[in-house]
């Protein structure tokens, strides 16, 4: 009785997974790239938050100030978030142009809120109708704001842009590649199924009035992070606007790869600790069902060697499943956006993928991580 009871339960659980990974699928389907050439007409303001980036910043500063659109119709701000390294330093030592600004945050402002607080800071700077946001350690190619915006019509309030980890020749870096590539590709088909949920605040588009209508980061300062996800949730759940994904090659934004696993695990951590605060009750009941899959992928060969010998077999039998129906949509995902040769190690990340999800899911609960030299509480 307590085995069919079993056999039952992780059936479901993968038949949930199977159908969320067919969203995916079908919604990679239904994105588009026939968009018009045409720029928006409103100003546009760039927000870089950084703190202790003195290795990258100039790098992203030449890739910003490079961009083939009307510096007229931009400008660049990059906010100081407690740097204290030369970050600032080297900024302001540059012969900078017109369209380029520095601020540092006050100390005493929303200090729990951190990378939040800077974005939110710089919006209150700006003067751009739409606020584009990346990050300080990313480079962009000359012709991605132009593509990253012209997904940007009036009836649209968020755009999500694709990133990619630039990785070397170690098996680490070509393995978050892939899974970071896995983590945008699901984002993506989720968008085109109409049911965003997550997406990259180092490359992310959207309207200051769609923000504003939203309430802003009002009900997230208390968090560290959600400058993303949260606030594209919301604006499709409180908002008539259409949220979407730039599906061009040349919108895509290149950052460089973890160079530890510690930093690896803290970055997910800190991603992980979000999922409990979105908005919506169904959402997060569907997210616990996959985590909950992944955990039963953990527990069948325990109960093989425990209770019957049957639960290998279920084990084998759900792991090849979700083997072929992730390979799909990688497939399918990396061919409308990446270089196919990011599907290498397909098979050894995938043997890891779920030791680390439970990982950092379940400690992503808890909410204590360090980022950018910084402990930090949910």
């Amino acid at each position: 009785m307590i085995e069919n009871i079993l056999f039952l339960i992780f059936l479901v659980l993968l038949i949930h997974y199977v159908i969320f990974l067919s969203k995916i699928y079908v919604g990679l389907s239904k994105l588009t790239n026939q968009v018009g050439e045409k720029i928006p007409d409103e100003f546009v303001s760039i927000i870089i938050p950084f703190r202790n980036e003195e290795k990258n910043i100039l790098n992203t500063y030449t890739s910003l100030t490079s961009q083939s659109y009307p510096q007229e119709k931009f400008e660049i701000i990059f906010v100081n978030d407690s740097s204290d390294d030369n970050s600032l330093l080297l900024l302001e030592n540059l012969s900078k142009k017109e369209n380029v600004f520095i601020y540092s945050v006050p100390k005493d402002y929303s200090a729990n809120a951190h990378k939040k607080r800077a974005i939110r800071f710089g919006i209150e700077q700006s003067r751009g109708e739409i606020i584009v946001t990346t990050d300080a350690d990313c480079i962009h190619q000359k012709a991605w704001l132009k593509n990253l915006l012209k997904f940007m019509d009036e009836k649209t309030g968020f755009v999500s842009g694709p990133v990619e980890f630039i990785s070397d020749s170690s098996l680490f870096s070509r393995m978050q590649r892939l899974e970071f590539a896995g983590l945008v590709i699901t984002g993506a088909g989720l968008i085109g199924s109409e049911n965003p949920i997550i997406c990259n605040a180092a490359n992310i588009a959207y309207r200051k009035k769609a923000f504003d209508e939203v309430g802003g980061f009002t009900y997230q300062m208390s968090l560290s992070s959600g400058d993303d996800e949260l606030l594209m949730q919301k604006i499709h759940s409180d908002t008539d606007y259409k949220i979407k994904f730039a599906l061009d090659k040349n919108a895509i934004v290149s950052t460089e790869a973890n160079p530890t696993i510690k930093n690896f695990y803290h970055q997910r951590k800190r991603w992980a600790s979000k999922g409990l605060f979105y908005g919506d009750s169904f959402l997060l009941i569907k997210l616990v069902l996959i985590f909950l899959f992944y955990l039963s992928l953990l527990v069948q060969p325990i109960l093989g060697f425990l209770i019957s010998a049957k639960f290998f077999l279920t084990f084998i039998f759900s792991f090849l499943i979700k083997l072929s129906a992730e390979y799909l949509v990688l497939n399918k995902g990396t061919s409308l956006l990446f270089d196919s040769k990011i599907l290498k190690p397909f098979l050894i990340t995938e043997l890891l993928q779920v030791p680390y999800i439970l990982v950092s899911g379940f400690m992503g609960m808890f909410g204590n991580f360090v980022w950018k030299d910084r402990k930090i509480k949910r």
